[in-house]
């Protein structure tokens, strides 16, 4: 028997942290700001609305970045992600950005992390953002299936759904209705304890 050892490749924002464009969204009271991949399934037509908008209100990365400040992950993130960790490979798969997720990434015990960079001017305004690739959730997954790994993928939105569909085993976390609706090739659980449960099943398989 060939056997393969096991990563979970795992989203981040509405898996493991808030969304992090809904809270600047909530604290600058900007309505656009609150449209996420679970609203826009094209990513790059998504950042440059939000670019725009920052551009609008001449909000800077420390603007976002004191926002973020005040974050935390969600309840039970921190000893989940411990929980996994133990167990097999966790990598943090997403389509956030290194100078946004740091902080909460410490919080949540520095797990691995793929993301994408942003360009700041020299008036610490975001001017452009730059993908790791693109379609980089499924690439990753594609990569570590390649090295030899097995690979559940967990996320919650369309930008999600290629990494499921490339990965061995695919599950939906606190995905929105209309996100169930599409994919319902997908086992859905709420709950942290639930997943938990998924991923030892396919660790045992």
């Amino acid at each position: 028997m060939n056997f393969k050892p096991k990563i979970i490749a795992m989203d981040l924002e509405g898996v493991l942290i808030p969304e992090i464009w809904i809270a600047v969204s909530e604290k600058t009271r900007i309505d656009n700001l609150k449209l996420t991949t679970r609203d826009i399934p094209d990513y790059d037509e998504l950042m440059r609305g939000r670019l725009d908008i920052l551009k609008q209100h001449n909000l800077t990365i420390k603007d976002i970045q004191k926002v973020i400040s005040t974050l935390d992950p969600m309840p039970g993130a921190r000893k989940f992600v411990d929980s996994i960790r133990e167990k097999t490979q966790l990598i943090i798969v997403s389509d956030t950005f290194y100078e946004f997720a740091h902080p909460l990434m410490v919080k949540l015990g520095l797990p691995v992390l793929f993301c994408n960079s942003l360009k700041i001017d020299s008036n610490n305004m975001i001017a452009d953002y730059n993908l790791r690739q693109k379609n980089g959730k499924k690439k990753a997954v594609k990569a570590f299936m390649k090295c030899g790994f097995s690979v559940m993928a967990v996320g919650d939105s369309y930008n999600d759904t290629a990494m499921l569909a490339e990965a061995d085993a695919g599950i939906l976390f606190r995905p929105p209705e209309n996100i169930i609706d599409q994919f319902p090739q997908y086992p859905v659980t709420q709950e942290y304890a639930k997943l938990k449960q998924y991923i030892e099943k396919f660790l045992d398989t």
